[in-house]
């Protein structure tokens, strides 16, 4: 999807992928049929949306605009097209029913239907979630595979229990003692790249999905916490020696010493420096 006067960005997690679409334009000119796939495009919109013309197979089905926050689920087999008629913002994710099928039934569930949800209702889960992939969204390069593939996963599970049709019930469990020292092993040996949620999950023998929720059930935090506090108590252990803090981004899996810094502040609400001020004499 290129067309002038709209801003893209995108990011692509193991299973899903997202999309920011965004212009500031009244003047733009009629959509494209979009392509066909089997999967669900779910829309939400970050900024009110004044004015659209939205087709299905065709045929005009809403005229008008959505509300911040406002919600649209689209199946993509069939085909759409919008025309946008005033400026807008909004995050679009791309769920493959093949994934989302695995999803389920890694949630306990024997087998997905559909999505369907009531046009333009607004949901604060979906919005929140949007909103927190903005950094990510505004930085693709930098952003965590651990933290997009959380946020992907935790949407997914939101959609099949708000609007999902499907048979069966979730089951219930958390990780046994073996799994979570296996998780967390695995997290600390490779603290120092991007690791993946499926990577994880398949230590333990898990379906992605279950497992985030198993994980935190386990440790009262998300895998992606989970590796931020322990690459924080890393760096914390090299401030005590005369290691550069630049070297210390680097070696403890930090993208640079600004981001350790960053993060570090957040985690500690001291800086590296004021960290490392502290404990000398």
């Amino acid at each position: 999807m290129t067309r002038p006067g709209i801003q893209i960005s995108r990011l692509s997690g193991e299973a899903f992928s997202i999309m920011r679409i965004s212009s500031q334009r009244h003047d733009l000119p009629p959509g494209e049929t979009l392509p066909l796939s089997d999967g669900y495009s779910v829309i939400v919109q970050l900024r009110d949306f004044a004015d659209h013309r939205l087709y299905r197979g065709g045929g005009l089905i809403h005229a008008g605009g959505h509300a911040a926050g406002s919600l649209a689920i689209t199946d993509m087999r069939e085909t759409w097209r919008c025309d946008h008629r005033s400026p807008f913002d909004n995050v679009r994710f791309h769920l493959p029913r093949a994934e989302l099928a695995a999803f389920a039934e890694g949630e306990g569930r024997r087998k997905l239907v559909e999505l369907r949800s009531p046009q333009g209702a607004r949901d604060d889960v979906v919005f929140q979630i949007a909103q927190a992939m903005a950094p990510a969204l505004a930085d693709p390069a930098s952003a965590s595979r651990l933290f997009v593939d959380q946020m992907t996963y935790a949407l997914a599970a939101h959609l099949l229990h708000a609007y999902g049709q499907t048979s069966g019930h979730p089951h219930r469990g958390g990780l046994s003692n073996r799994q979570k020292v296996r998780a967390t092993d695995f997290m600390a040996a490779h603290s120092r790249r991007d690791v993946s949620i499926a990577e994880i999950a398949e230590e333990c023998g898990l379906s992605r999905g279950y497992f985030i929720k198993a994980f935190r059930a386990a440790t009262g935090v998300t895998p992606h916490r989970w590796l931020i506090e322990h690459r924080v108590s890393e760096a914390k252990a090299l401030l005590s020696t005369d290691m550069p803090i630049a070297q210390i981004a680097s070696i403890c899996g930090f993208s640079d010493q600004s981001h350790l810094t960053r993060v570090f502040t957040r985690v500690t609400g001291q800086t590296p420096g004021a960290w490392r001020r502290q404990l000398r004499p």
